[in-house]
């Protein structure tokens, strides 16, 4: 940053704090509330966001991901979808991490031209770490069951790689 850019954080927090002084709120209790507010909520995430890291990590050093991706070809390929992507589909509404990894690995291998590699990029766009968000929102709020929600969101993940998928070959001229 250079210039009025690199000030612009500090003024914006210099500005709320004189704008919570002047409305005679304790700036720094209340700093220090939500500080507190913020750290619950991390606790309350934490442990199962490492167990489902740990969970991924196993599934793809145990080769799971892959055998997956061959058994599920041939339905696969008839949805238009490249057999070698079963894995981000899989950790994509887990783990966005875990997921971009995956992404790498595919454009890595097989090239970010390619349909694989085309096809992961966009499919990382067009869909959502369910599983996180709905943990983070509905914990947030204290709700605990989630009914339709959970369906209803893996439901338009796999609208979104089906839609990346194709939307890849037909922009792009595979097949």
């Amino acid at each position: 940053m250079s210039g009025w850019t690199a000030l612009l954080v500090p003024v914006l927090l210099l500005l709320t704090a004189l704008a919570g002084m002047a409305r005679g709120v304790d700036v720094y209790r209340t700093l220090g509330t939500g500080a507190e507010e913020g750290l619950r909520v991390l606790l309350g995430i934490l442990p199962p966001l490492i167990a489902l890291m740990t969970a991924i990590s196993m599934l793809r050093a145990s080769g799971f991901l892959d055998w997956l991706g061959t058994a599920l070809a041939p339905a696969l390929t008839w949805l238009g979808l490249p057999p070698e992507t079963v894995g981000l589909m899989l950790v994509r509404p887990m783990s966005g991490s875990g997921a971009l990894g995956l992404g790498a690995e595919l454009m890595e291998q097989y090239g970010p031209d390619s349909l694989v590699g085309r096809t992961a990029a966009v499919m990382l766009g067009s869909s959502e770490t369910t599983f996180y968000t709905i943990g983070v929102y509905f914990g947030a709020v204290g709700i605990r069951k989630t009914r339709y929600a959970v369906p209803a969101a893996l439901c338009g993940d796999l609208a979104g790689f089906l839609a990346a998928a194709w939307a890849v070959r037909w922009l792009f001229g595979y097949g």
